[in-house]
């Protein structure tokens, strides 16, 4: 184990430590962030696949005592360098996606045009090899004992890690904070998009057992139907429903419990940061008026904590870059409380 005898976890980061200054290698590590440097779908604003970077920088400024876990982190939090390979790949993609998107957005055929179609099918591999990747990253990772983060990266980054813990967890849920379902079918004619990844997961992956949505406020008719269709895999708190409920007199605490119900024993939880208001990511890339506090969705977690559930995996996606680090502020804490509540409930 990691020698902390002459750490200070009082004192001000070590930006020559890894995250959030912590002098963690991986071999000793409870738990390993694997950042996933992919954007290549995101239909608005672009930057999150450098989100890590920055995300990394700020967790420097987080204080390492938290009271819901203390001393989690002495268990070792460490997060390996984003990929530089996986990097370039989607930043040659995205400026393909956004040429075609580009091209369809004018209402012009796409099978008249053989780059067009070049491009897609190129865009659609390369869905595939990410998933690929992250899967096989992950499956190592889990078959070392790890407990796994996943930062992305937009929203599609997590699909090959659903697919690794399945494995281990033959019947588990996802807990989904976001301000979207994501239950469209292949978005914009990318099978893998960010928009798709929940649709995705329920198509491929039959140990997933239930999916939870929490925060939803902007969707689709297509979505709204898939979710009245299929009752008992997908149930949505839409953000509209909440507030309203909230305004008539329940306490978040009735709200939270009663999401925690629906969840099965093994909890993963996907937390798209648009969820939060987006005062809180305002340059995540589909931001969307309403949302939550974060104070909101750690007291569900802790929830679900709390009823004896075990939380097994997550992912953060959809952080936002910025001329000022506000976005990277907000994830670097959300993150943090994520690894000490993944550790908290494996330990």
């Amino acid at each position: 184990m990691t020698d902390l005898s002459h750490f200070d976890p009082n004192g001000a980061s070590n930006p020559n430590n890894n995250i959030f200054g912590l002098p963690t290698n991986e071999d000793d590590a409870r738990l390993v962030i694997l950042p996933v440097p992919w954007e290549v779908t995101v239909s608005y604003n672009a930057g999150t696949a450098r989100a890590a970077d920055h995300i990394f920088k700020a967790s420097m400024q987080v204080d390492l005592f938290d009271a819901d876990c203390k001393e989690a982190w002495k268990q070792g939090f460490y997060m390996r360098s984003p990929d530089r390979k996986i990097l370039l790949k989607s930043d040659y993609l995205r400026k393909e996606a956004e040429l075609y998107i580009d091209y369809t957005s004018r209402g012009e055929a796409v099978e008249k045009n053989n780059f067009m179609c070049k491009s897609l099918k190129e865009i659609n591999e390369g869905g595939v090899y990410l998933n690929n990747w992250v899967y096989e990253q992950t499956r190592s990772l889990l078959q070392q004992g790890k407990l796994v983060g996943l930062l992305g990266g937009d929203h599609s980054t997590p699909l090959g890690y659903f697919k690794a813990i399945s494995e281990r967890f033959p019947d588990f849920g996802i807990l989904q904070i976001d301000a979207h379902c994501d239950l469209r079918k292949g978005y914009e004619n990318f099978t893998y998009s960010h928009a798709s990844i929940m649709y995705n997961a329920l198509k491929e992956i039959p140990a997933l057992s239930k999916l939870v949505q929490v925060g939803v406020r902007d969707y689709c008719e297509e979505e709204w139907d898939y979710v009245k269709n299929n009752k008992d895999r997908v149930v949505t708190y839409f953000d509209k429903d909440v507030k309203e409920r909230l305004f008539e007199g329940d306490t978040w605490k009735k709200i939270a419990d009663e999401i925690v119900e629906k969840l099965p024993s093994q909890v993963y939880v996907s937390f798209d940061i648009d969820g939060l208001d987006p005062k809180l990511c305002p340059n995540t890339g589909t931001p969307v008026p309403g949302g939550f506090e974060v104070a909101h969705i750690f007291y569900l977690l802790r929830r679900v904590m709390q009823s004896g559930r075990t939380i097994i995996g997550f992912d953060l996606s959809e952080t936002g870059v910025g001329e000022v680090e506000w976005d990277a502020n907000v994830s670097a804490r959300v993150l943090w409380k994520l690894c000490n509540l993944l550790v908290a409930s494996n330990s």
